[in-house]
């Protein structure tokens, strides 16, 4: 498969749509019917209907709206149309039973590749074939990476994935002799600012409608940490006391750590002997210093920074640290943008943790052949990033045929960059906007940190 700046064939595309199926399925074939629904929370989807609803989408644009089929389900837009489905309902619906779901996926499937294997001009509202196969794929992509966040919420086991993973070495060395920024062994990237172009490239084979259009933006100078923050580095945040300070959390966060009593990360316990553990899936691991700090939501990110003295980057700041090259004469930054933080060549598993190839976080001084321009380590990879920025429209904005996927949530979700180790590889580049409420902590999330303006 090919990067998101080259066009794909209509092959490729549908060899990703096949293989995509085959990992959504994956990620529930040992689960029992009772795992398969689930307990309510809000957080989760019953993964009975979210396998449901990855397949009605697809249906919906490449075969409803693109050519005009008539709806495979009678039910299925009451049942599995997530803008029409209240969320707390969808335990309550007559979903179709897992045999069901299963034929409805696989004869959908197969309608998709028939009626879309020869590439089409067919436009409608100027967005053709490409686009809406693209839609789909990366759609069922993010649920796949959601569905294994609902498995470590709930405690599930890893899942058997049929692919080689890399082994994980935890490191359980004695937690007590953590030294402050220990990890921080690269230090700081200083970027000297300038005008940056921030969003996705108009040359780009598909976007999302929130990160259209690319647009000028100015940015002073700044550093920030070539690495995420490390478990080590936020235990000591926790030690000192960090979760019970109202002096270093915001009016907001202080109100949501009292609301549930947060003392420290959701799934971090401390032992009888004191040692700090982790739950990974339904497993409980020595906490690993080296590892990047993981299901910590924006006002624990917030919290931490206030702690150290640093902040959280803005978006384009982070962009701008992932994508931008050095002025080849004095300083600033030259008119290049890069796709990745290594360059325009697709990533690659020295380059970036992605595709569920380690099944978890790597450390975060690793992988040294992606680093950006400017030194900045696992910018695409590893654990998604929080920002500082409120997400919101981007200059010129319109909503794209499915107007649900940004506008509604203008305003209340706090921009993540740069993809986890389960994000896809044909999903995630530099200027890729997800976006989460402050408040998510199931999430596969981190944040690195920049130093204060002086």
């Amino acid at each position: 498969m090919t990067a998101r700046h080259t066009a794909a064939s209509t092959d490729q595309i549908l060899e990703a749509l096949r293989e995509a199926r085959e990992r959504t399925l994956e990620l529930v074939a040992d689960l029992s019917d009772e795992q398969l629904i689930g307990p309510r929370l809000g957080l989760v989807n019953p993964l009975r209907w979210e396998i449901a609803h990855v397949g009605w989408f697809s249906e919906f644009w490449c075969l409803r709206h693109l050519h005009g089929e008539q709806p495979l389900l009678s039910q299925g837009d009451s049942l599995y149309d997530s803008a029409r489905v209240a969320h707390d309902t969808r335990w309550d619906l007559p979903l179709l039973s897992r045999a069901e779901t299963l034929a409805y996926l696989s004869r959908l499937l197969d309608r998709v590749l028939e009626l879309n294997r020869e590439p089409s001009d067919k436009q409608i509202d100027g967005y053709g074939q490409s686009y809406f196969l693209h839609l789909v794929l990366f759609h069922e992509q993010m649920h796949a990476e959601a569905m294994m966040y609902t498995r470590q919420t709930l405690g599930y086991p890893a899942p058997p994935l049929r692919f080689e993973t890399a082994t994980r070495t935890p490191n359980s060395r004695r937690l007590e002799v953590i030294e402050q920024h220990e990890s921080e062994i690269l230090g700081d990237a200083h970027i000297p600012g300038g005008t940056f172009l921030l969003g996705e490239s108009r040359g780009a084979v598909f976007q999302f409608d929130n990160e259209q259009s690319e647009h000028e933006v100015d940015v002073a100078r700044f550093s920030i940490s070539r690495t995420a923050t490390t478990n080590g580095e936020f235990l000591n945040f926790v030690l000192d006391g960090g979760y019970t300070n109202r002096q270093v959390w915001s009016d907001e966060g202080w109100r949501w750590r009292e609301a549930v009593a947060a003392e420290h990360p959701v799934y971090w316990q401390r032992d009888l002997g004191g040692q700090w553990l982790r739950r990974d899936f339904d497993q409980l691991v020595p906490l690993e210093t080296r590892l990047p700090v993981i299901h910590v939501n924006w006002f624990e990110a917030d919290a931490y920074c206030r702690w150290a003295g640093r902040r959280l980057p803005t978006e384009s700041e982070w962009e701008m640290a992932a994508s931008s090259e050095p002025a080849a004469n004095g300083p600033g930054i030259s008119s290049r943008k890069r796709v990745y933080p290594w360059g325009d060549e697709w990533p690659t598993p020295n380059r970036a943790n992605l595709d569920w190839r380690s099944m978890g976080c790597v450390e975060t001084d690793a992988l040294p052949e992606g680093d950006s321009a400017f030194g900045c380590r696992q910018m695409i990879g590893n654990v998604w990033e929080w920002t500082s920025t409120t997400f919101g429209a981007y200059p010129g904005f319109a909503a794209g045929p499915y107007y649900e996927y940004s506008a509604p949530w203008f305003g209340n979700h706090k921009i993540l960059r740069g993809g986890c180790w389960a994000t896809r590889s044909l999903l995630i580049r530099n200027a890729y906007r997800n976006f989460y409420t402050p408040d998510r902590r199931d999430v596969w999330a981190g944040f690195r940190t920049c130093a204060l303006s002086k």
